[in-house]
């Protein structure tokens, strides 16, 4: 995708369509993959609970082993929000535009990562 010359806060919807396709695309692509780690429809707690009823296994290696699962489970959830996030700005006209100091996020930062919320300066401020 080349850069465009146009300001991404006066974004028409036809050039904020290949956002979109990203991040319909990458949602899929979440929700596929956490469909076939979990092995079906349902959240990583419960997938995991058959990995857990193992006799065999130490306290310590369920604890570690249930701590890997929700840390997973919690980045996956927080992928899914932040694409979420991206589509509902473009829905509202503001996609491209940072949260924070409400400048334009530069094309090739959108294209890299569609999801960002900000400009490089405020999420840098914010990490």
């Amino acid at each position: 995708m080349k850069a465009s010359t146009h300001k991404i806060a006066d974004m028409h919807p036809k050039l904020a369509a290949p956002y979109k396709t990203l991040l319909v695309a990458q949602r899929a692509s979440l929700l596929e993959q956490r469909a076939v780690l979990r092995g079906g429809e349902f959240g990583r707690a419960e997938a995991s609970a058959e990995h857990f009823g193992h006799k065999e296994d130490s306290s310590a290696q369920i604890n570690t082993e249930r701590e890997l699962e929700f840390a997973l489970d919690a980045r996956e959830s927080a992928e899914l929000n932040q694409v979420q996030a991206a589509l509902d700005r473009i829905a509202a006209d503001g996609y491209g535009v940072c949260v924070d100091c409400g400048i334009d996020i530069p094309a090739a930062r959108l294209h890299a990562t569609p999801e960002a919320e900000r400009c490089i300066a405020c999420q840098q401020a914010t990490e």
